[in-house]
């Protein structure tokens, strides 16, 4: 599936997107585990720590937003992690 850092986020991942090929069942706090036991490039300084974004970001699904870290996640689908946004 595909996985796309947005803002904060993508400082924190030390990449904009990745794909990860997962096993059949995998929930979203599946896909956040394994997000955050992957090897990752050494951040920016003053960048967050990609537990500190995550813990804190909302997820969309195909566009959709997700609450439910239970949900069973499909091979196809696109998973956006959104941090916290200041501004408007």
């Amino acid at each position: 599936m595909l996985v796309r850092y947005f803002a904060a986020a993508g400082a924190a991942a030390g990449v904009e997107e990745e794909r990860h090929d997962l096993p059949e069942g995998t929930t979203l706090e599946g896909l956040i585990d394994a997000l955050l036991a992957s090897d990752r490039p050494t951040r920016p300084a003053g960048a967050p720590s990609l537990p500190a974004v995550i813990s804190r970001s909302s997820f969309l699904r195909n566009e959709i937003a997700v609450r439910d870290r239970a949900l069973v996640l499909r091979p196809d689908d696109v998973i956006d992690v959104l941090p916290p946004f200041a501004g408007g």
